[in-house]
């Protein structure tokens, strides 16, 4: 495969910043915000505009189910700073997860994972494409030649870096090459470093995908996702699953996850900031035995990274209880989601407990001690003391 990355569209740091502050596109009225075009159809005054649309030879917008003006601004913005074509949005995280992935293979595939990544994603393979025929192989992220080594045969591939609940980082640049060389289409889940601090298409990755109900709203109000990547493979995911699975992104959320955007570098730089605190306090208490976050472990793929988000996980000896652990906080909430202004926790007990289905976490390096944290904007002494007079608190 070619290189997808747009020579043409490799925006700074700072010129993101600039993008993301202001849209760049005129807007009616001169408003400051993109509008939410919250509309179902889009109406045509003649006959022969409506026919064009249909035969391909005009892009006006007919039905929001297929595209929208506020959800297209928000697809040329993730496009833009992943530096890549063109984007689609979608109405969840697992809803982007789900076209990237279901347009490339077919009963008799073979696809490649990497362990310890997002359980939903994992059941997608195991419960869903297994169902039709499609195998997944999980392999260790931080094994980079295992990764290599999986790859002939395989249509894709599927990475998160750095993982869930393991937050162990992947040699993207070697891994791209290694499967643009066997002609398999890479996929990434790059919602917690966000365009900010990876551009995975400069390492040669086919497909980012986001959460963007994490970091890029920013403000656990709305759920989205967003796939990105070379136009050829987003007409695929257009043609092949977007117009018939119903996951379309709402024009209110797409409005939501712009008006986050905005924001979007002054918050990452503060969920940085706090996560960096907290893993140094964390790492000198002694209850602690293990701060899994991208920097305090060394890994294969750190160096693509340029900055971190707030989201990591630390290990709690066999002295402290997690349930009175967790009761005991107070600024400190609990909570499955992440990448709101609030800090939460999600103990991985709880979390064997709500899935149902522990076979789910047994490709999870995770043990019962092991609570996830997503740190917050408040205060990083105040969240410091929080945990620490928690984890005293639960000492037996």
């Amino acid at each position: 495969m070619k290189d997808h990355l747009s020579q043409s569209a490799k925006p700074t740091l700072e010129q993101m910043t600039a993008e993301l502050v202001a849209p760049q596109l005129p807007l009616p009225h001169d408003a400051s915000s993109v509008p939410i075009f919250q509309t179902s159809s889009f109406l045509f005054d003649r006959f022969e505009d409506m026919a064009a649309v249909f035969a391909g030879e005009s892009d006006r917008y007919i039905y929001s189910r297929g595209n929208n003006p506020t959800v297209a601004e928000l697809e040329r913005l993730i496009a833009r700073l992943e530096g890549v074509d063109a984007a689609r949005g979608f109405a969840s995280g697992m809803g982007a997860i789900a076209a990237a992935v279901l347009p490339f293979v077919q009963a008799g595939d073979r696809g490649v994972a990497v362990e310890n990544l997002y359980s939903d994603a994992f059941r997608l393979f195991e419960c869903v494409l297994k169902k039709f025929g499609v195998q997944t192989d999980y392999v260790d992220g931080t094994d980079t030649q295992a990764v290599v080594d999986a790859l002939p045969g395989a249509k894709l591939i599927y990475l998160e870096s750095p993982t869930s609940w393991s937050f162990t980082t992947q040699d993207l640049r070697a891994i791209g090459a290694a499967a643009r060389a066997q002609g398999v289409i890479s996929v990434i889940d790059n919602s917690w470093a966000t365009p900010l601090y990876q551009r995975p298409a400069e390492f040669g990755i086919d497909l980012i995908v986001h959460a963007a109900s994490k970091y890029l709203a920013g403000h656990s109000d709305t759920i989205a996702g967003l796939v990105a990547g070379p136009k050829a493979l987003i007409d695929r995911i257009n043609h092949d699953s977007y117009p018939y699975l119903g996951g379309k992104m709402s024009p209110f959320d797409a409005w939501l996850v712009l008006r986050g955007m905005r924001t979007l570098h002054l918050r990452m730089a503060r969920h940085a900031q706090n996560g960096l605190a907290l893993g140094r306090a964390l790492s000198a208490h002694p209850a602690v035995t293990r701060v899994r976050h991208p920097a305090f472990e060394a890994n294969p793929g750190n160096a693509c990274l340029s900055g971190y988000g707030g989201l990591f996980a630390f290990d709690l000896d066999a002295s402290v209880d997690i349930a009175r652990f967790a009761n005991a906080l107070k600024v400190v909430r609990i909570g499955v989601s992440w990448g709101g202004a609030e800090s939460l926790i999600l103990p991985a007990q709880a979390a064997l407990r709500l899935s149902g289905d522990a076979n789910v976490f047994r490709r999870f390096d995770t043990p019962a001690g092991s609570v996830r944290i997503s740190a917050g904007l408040e205060h990083s002494d105040t969240l410091v003391e929080d945990l620490r007079t928690a984890i005293d608190e639960a000492r037996q």
